[in-house]
């Protein structure tokens, strides 16, 4: 993917969001995935014969309220940022940005975002009634790597000292930097069908990767192959390892029971995919000094990942292209019959008009 010209200059009435919103068909690309998504969730979920569920309203409850959260404090950082620090200014910058047209799309698209992932995550927890195939990706895996274990490799290398701790930070990280970059893309951003594109790709990843849990049911190395992982040390990360297979074997134990959830597969790495995939945005975007630090950030993820045995190395080269395919659905959903046109300003998006 190349990256699109975040110097362009268009008239301020074609990038406004009254320009986008009194052109809203592309809006409904983005609900006619919703409502399929949410129809075959629906269907499997009469097919499993287990509700959706949303345990302690973490996913979908709690997960709007923390969008709603970061959407305001980043709204105020853009606008004293633009402002200067005036606080009239400011408030003249929120008053012009944020009118009631852009903010709708903006809470829209948050709203069409986690109902995509709410579907995704149960539709992930149905999969354990799936055969599982993990023996069949460790193979692929020590047939790549001439009879060696990836991960093996990557803790003779690297050790169990300071790198795990620098890893587990990184691996933990995750769900922050993905929840901050939705948020950010809409708020940043100056054009509201542009932020759209994020929105859009970010959804077909969560689709595609519950896709390819039941392509391949796996659980990864560390449940296939635990003494492999024997050497590391205690951590959140071996610790949410034991409690996400306690969760699973609950679940086929008695999958009626209220708190029944699991949050356990493998094949494809959603931690690449998801990162891979904001990293293209970002390239997409034009911001190049952004996606050096999370083309590392990136990096970073791939070998934690196989670190702590999460996940197999084709799940991460599968990952990486789960992220091509969803950008490019997500740039067709909302530009399915024209050429999408990034309009960014020269200070990275912190533009005071769309």
């Amino acid at each position: 993917m190349t990256s699109s010209p975040s110097l362009a200059s268009r008239p301020a009435a074609e990038d406004s969001a009254d320009a986008d919103l009194h052109h809203v068909r592309w809006v409904v690309g983005i609900w006619v995935v919703v409502a399929a998504f949410g129809v075959v969730t629906a269907l499997w979920s009469q097919h499993v014969g287990v509700p959706m569920r949303d345990p302690g309203g973490s996913m979908f409850r709690g997960r709007l309220v923390g969008a709603a959260t970061t959407l305001v404090v980043l709204a105020v950082v853009q606008a004293l940022w633009c402002a200067r620090g005036s606080v009239p200014g400011a408030l003249r910058f929120l008053r012009e940005r944020w009118r009631w047209q852009r903010l709708v799309l903006v809470l829209t698209g948050v709203l069409a975002y986690y109902l995509v992932y709410v579907c995704y995550r149960n539709l992930k927890s149905w999969d354990a009634f799936n055969t599982i195939r993990d023996d069949l990706l460790l193979r692929v895996d020590r047939w790549i790597f001439l009879g060696h274990d990836p991960a093996v490799l990557l803790h003779d290398l690297l050790g169990y000292g300071v790198p795990a701790s620098v890893l587990e930070v990184v691996y933990r990280a995750f769900s922050y930097v993905v929840s901050l970059a939705l948020v950010a893309s809409l708020v940043f951003v100056p054009r509201i069908r542009e932020a759209y594109v994020y929105v859009a790709s970010g959804m077909w990843a969560w689709i595609l990767g519950v896709g390819t849990y039941y392509l391949i049911p796996t659980l990864g190395p560390f449940a296939a192959e635990p003494d492999v992982f024997k050497g590391l040390p205690d951590s959140t990360i071996t610790s949410t390892q034991v409690s996400y297979l306690a969760e699973r074997a609950h679940m086929l134990a008695d999958p009626s029971a209220p708190g029944a959830f699991v949050s356990i597969s493998a094949f494809a790495s959603l931690h690449v995919g998801l990162t891979c995939m904001i990293w293209l945005m970002m390239r997409y975007y034009g911001l190049r000094r952004s996606s050096r630090v999370m083309a590392v950030y990136l990096a970073l993820v791939m070998v934690s990942t196989v670190y702590f045995g999460w996940h197999f190395f084709v799940d991460v080269v599968a990952g990486v292209l789960l992220a091509v395919l969803a950008v490019l659905l997500g740039r067709f959903t909302v530009y399915p019959t024209e050429s999408p046109t990034v309009v960014l300003r020269p200070s990275g998006g912190l533009a005071p008009r769309d």
